[in-house]
């Protein structure tokens, strides 16, 4: 049984940038229609200039570096700060020798005084946290009352395909039933773009979902290997208990590379998206203030 916490898994999965930077360079690479999902996100946050915004996870920096250009042209007075849980994740963000600020810090205990905050981005990283309820409060907290939180994530549908190759793996591994089989959960299962919906609305007067369905085409087969070996120590603990990880990965190299033959291409349908929840900012600020009869609408 493995009696790790998610904080312990989010350490050692994190301890150098190189699993993130893999992923984050297949799906640059690999994504169809290559579009930045990055610069889509921040575009329905609907920045306007001023704001203070806290990047938690923040990683090597990748919204930071998706908001510079904006920096010099539409939005030139924001403030960002970007916190990370282990400091190594920091070392080649670029607000280190730019614009911004950086700081190691735990999202259930957010080291900043409350109503700090015009915008809160939490992206691709909740899942990983031990209490998601008590992270969400937090960026509540520290969120000014207009404030507006920002969680990317993917849908638990997403990937089928992928997951579909690694039962069949496991099938033909385990001495368990078939019956008994599912592929190792995705990572971000925890907090998904259904679930996501679900918390957010305990805290936050409104959720707005938005999906951008897209897709991996992968040409050969190490890609897709190098991706899978990348979410290792995120799924490996799903394994049945007489299944090996290494084992597994052999069988999903045999499989990949028999449909790539045959279809020229293995083809990962990807569902992901972006979760902005408010009490009284942004998208929901208008509306509140039409409810209350402080807009006028005209004829």
């Amino acid at each position: 049984m493995n009696l790790e916490n998610q904080e312990d898994i989010t350490r050692r999965h994190y301890a150098t940038d190189e699993n993130l930077r893999i992923r984050i360079d297949t799906h640059d690479k690999y994504t169809v229609p290559d579009r930045s999902f990055a610069d889509w996100v921040l575009d329905r946050a609907n920045l306007i200039g001023h704001e203070r915004i806290l990047d938690i996870g923040c990683g090597t920096g990748l919204y930071h570096r998706k908001l510079q250009p904006r920096w010099d042209t539409t939005i030139p007075d924001i403030t960002y700060i970007g916190m990370d849980l282990v400091d190594s994740m920091l070392a080649n963000h670029p607000a280190k020798d730019g614009k911004g600020e950086l700081g190691v810090g735990n999202i259930e205990r957010l080291p900043f005084a409350t109503d700090s905050f015009d915008v809160v981005m939490a992206n691709h990283m909740l899942y990983h946290v031990n209490d998601i309820h008590k992270a969400v409060k937090e960026m509540q907290r520290v969120l000014k009352p207009t404030g507006v939180l920002v969680t990317a994530t993917n849908s638990v549908n997403t990937m089928p395909e992928l997951q579909v190759l690694m039962r069949r793996a496991i099938v033909l591994l385990t001495r368990g039933g078939a019956a008994q089989v599912r592929a190792p959960e995705m990572p971000s299962d925890r907090y998904a773009l259904e679930n996501g919906t679900r918390i957010l609305a305990h805290y936050f007067y409104a959720v707005v979902r938005h999906d951008l369905p897209s897709a991996l085409v992968f040409p050969e087969v190490e890609p897709a290997m190098t991706y899978l070996e990348s979410t290792r120590d995120l799924r490996e603990k799903s394994l049945p208990s007489d299944v090996v990880w290494d084992d597994v990965m052999m069988i999903m190299r045999q499989q990949i590379n028999q449909l790539v033959k045959h279809l020229g291409e293995l083809v990962i349908n990807k569902s992901s998206g972006v979760l902005i929840a408010s009490d009284n900012g942004g998208f929901i600020g208008e509306f509140i203030e039409h409810r209350n009869g402080k807009v006028e609408v005209s004829e």
